[in-house]
């Protein structure tokens, strides 16, 4: 006679495989949409009330409110992207070959205010001498292999620009469905946030959300500033290569580095250029462009969600590694998600419910 304990144990066994499988199977199928649907998700989460605001302006009409989001993500998202994608490509063979032209530069003599540096004047002097005598051929020679490696890596993550097209075309177009179904889409989220952990769930759900929002407005937004600050001081000191310069300083400010990096060696090109006059301008414009975010950021994260810098950076440059372009911006979602998630179960036994996330915030109510 068959047990049926056992029975049901086989049974039990048989139908979780099933569904494992079936899971597994629906994300296979998902997977070349997956990075698509999950960046359309952290546009569409903190854009929503600008969606509702369009809708009531157009009377109640979604579709035109729909139309008009998804043409001011084709025009702010997409083309600037591309474009410096397209230029990095393009250029590849002379960005490599900057390294190279490094060996022709001659450095003039050494500024006089250079030794009169306190502590390390006289060793910046020396070392100025040195370089102006033997020149940059020492130094081309140890970086112009990691300049080829590191052009020929990021044009490897971005890929064939075509398939970059088609991704960011697939981010617009899910974008613009979760626009038109946004409400149906928050319904299920929570109800099944519901169905695994009751009011746990839908609250961890809620917290989800916040933390997406909060790396949108208090990074993304003020990282755009940033960007688009150094881009126009760029644009206006007759600099080359803005879209490069200012994509990079976009991925810098995400990775909280700043746009030092770009904006400092466009100064003193400008300088050694003989341009003293445009040079001081992109000066200011460097200072008020690295400072902004002191005061925007702040701003911001009010309406967001105040995350750990040292978070981001680590979700930016694991996402890069990981996901290539698009991690950029899934990294720091991700981690920012766990982070608050955990922040919250850590202090549910205080609570008796999920705690307010560590900056004091509280999930927010409604849909």
């Amino acid at each position: 006679m068959t047990d049926p304990q056992r029975g049901d144990l086989t049974r039990i066994v048989l139908a979780v495989l099933f569904i494992g499988a079936l899971i597994a199977s629906t994300f296979w199928i998902l997977r070349p949409f997956l990075g698509a649907l999950i960046w359309a998700v952290m546009i569409v989460v903190p854009t929503w009330p600008a969606l509702l605001a369009m809708q009531r302006f157009f009377g109640g009409r979604r579709w035109l409110a729909v139309t008009l989001m998804s043409l001011i993500l084709l025009l702010v998202l997409i083309a600037p992207l591309s474009a410096a994608i397209g230029t990095i490509v393009a250029n590849a063979d002379e960005i490599v070959g900057w390294a190279r032209h490094l060996r022709e530069f001659k450095l003039p003599p050494a500024p006089a205010w250079l030794a009169r540096l306190p502590v390390v004047g006289e060793s910046a002097v020396k070392l100025w001498r040195e370089t102006a005598t033997q020149g940059f051929e020492p130094l081309v020679v140890k970086i112009a292999p990691y300049a080829g490696n590191v052009t020929r890596w990021f044009v490897g993550q971005i890929g064939n620009l075509g398939a970059v097209f088609i991704q960011f075309l697939l981010t617009v177009i899910a974008a613009a469905v979760l626009y038109a179904n946004g409400e149906r889409a928050a319904g299920v989220t929570l109800r099944f946030g519901t169905r695994l952990a009751g009011e746990t769930g839908e609250a961890a759900v809620r917290l989800s959300a916040q933390a997406i929002r909060g790396v949108a407005i208090g990074i993304v937004v003020t990282a755009l500033v940033q960007a688009l600050i150094g881009a126009l001081g760029l644009v206006i000191a007759g600099v080359p290569f803005v879209a490069v310069l200012a994509a990079v300083m976009f991925l810098l400010t995400v990775a909280q580095i700043g746009v030092l990096p770009v904006m400092v060696p466009a100064v003193i090109w400008l300088y050694w250029s003989g341009s003293p006059g445009w040079g001081t301008f992109l000066l200011v414009v460097t200072v008020f462009a690295a400072t902004i975010d002191n005061v925007v950021r702040p701003i911001l994260i009010k309406k967001g969600a105040n995350l750990p810098l040292l978070l981001i950076f680590v979700g930016v440059i694991g996402g890069l590694i990981s996901f290539g372009l698009i991690g950029i911006f899934v990294g720091p979602v991700v981690l920012a998600v766990s982070y608050t998630l955990l922040s919250a179960w850590l202090g549910q036994g205080q609570t008796g419910g999920l705690a307010p996330a560590p900056d004091g915030t509280t999930p927010p109510s409604g849909t």
